[in-house]
């Protein structure tokens, strides 16, 4: 092995530790879907386990409670570069065709309030 495998391997291990290292999102985003739209939400760690840790814990919730208010999340971009953030909290209603699903998107997800 020579020296230059030694050192890219070094290199690697290092960014794979560095990956380890980062925290995760603690925001984590769900799509709602209804019949006239559909909006993108976060939830911090604490309030998805409240909410019974998944999807279909927060479409239960939304029934069980007849409503939530949640942040609701948008792309927007600072000094060229991508995220998503909150825009606002936001109440929602119980509907019969309302879908609740994970959403998953490249950009880092800002925490709310």
């Amino acid at each position: 092995m020579t020296k230059a495998h030694c050192l890219a391997g070094a290199a690697l291990s290092a960014a794979f530790a560095a990956l380890a290292a980062m925290p995760a999102s603690a925001e984590t985003l769900f799509k709602i879907v209804t019949v006239k739209d559909e909006i993108v939400v976060g939830l911090n760690d604490a309030e998805l386990k409240d909410l019974g840790g998944d999807a279909g814990g927060i479409a239960k919730a939304i029934v069980a409670k007849g409503s939530l208010s949640l942040w609701q999340y948008a792309v927007g971009q600072k000094d060229g570069e991508r995220f998503v953030g909150p825009r606002g909290k936001i109440g929602l209603l119980a509907h019969d065709s309302l879908r609740v699903e994970p959403y998953k998107q490249p950009f880092k997800v800002l925490a709310h309030e």
